[in-house]
């Protein structure tokens, strides 16, 4: 009963300190020091490093959950918005969020809607040169409609105005995604 008791205070110590982060550098080289005066066979390592993987797994999740617990909010229409603050203080006492972690979400937010902007233009740009630059006379596909005996519209320029379409439609789709939170 005393050791897990004084485990606890240990966290909690760990938790409340300002210099937490120095704190666990320490703890870690306290267990980096005992691992390696101690003899471990394979199994004993096998099963600390399960531990050492599910703790730090468990933490992860938990941030990445606090924001998921915000994305599921049920905005009922019908709701007063007193029983909507309740709901919001519920998973605001739930759930330890940060500044920092705020902003790391919103940062990944901006560079998935940047990086699909970009896949859009790259795609527009390359649509446009395949109509554009003229192409090898065995990569011109069947002509479908003649301007001229020697000009027409070809199935290359076609396949060009569909990847054309598909880069506008995914610009478009990143300039009015909804935020996931709103999903």
């Amino acid at each position: 009963m005393g050791k897990p008791q004084n485990i606890e205070k240990d966290i909690s110590r760990i938790q409340h300190t300002a210099d937490g982060q120095t704190t666990i550098d320490n703890k870690l080289d306290e267990l980096v020091a005992l691992l390696d005066h101690s003899e471990l066979d394979s199994e004993k390592i096998k099963a600390l490093q399960q531990r050492l993987n599910g703790a730090l797994d468990n933490l992860a999740a938990s941030k990445t959950q606090s924001i998921d617990a915000f994305k599921h909010i049920q905005i009922d229409e019908n709701a007063s918005r007193a029983e909507l603050l309740d709901e919001f203080s519920v998973l605001l006492s739930g759930n330890q969020l940060d500044s920092k972690m705020a902003k790391e979400y919103i940062r990944g937010e901006r560079l998935s809607k940047l990086f699909l902007m970009f896949i859009g233009l790259v795609m527009v740009a390359l649509g446009f040169a395949m109509i554009i630059m003229p192409a090898p006379p065995y990569f011109e596909m069947f002509t479908i409609y003649y301007f001229s005996p020697d000009d027409g519209v070809t199935l290359m320029d076609l396949i060009s105005l569909l990847i054309i379409l598909s880069g506008i439609f995914l610009i478009i789709r990143s300039m009015y995604k909804k935020s996931s939170t709103n999903s």
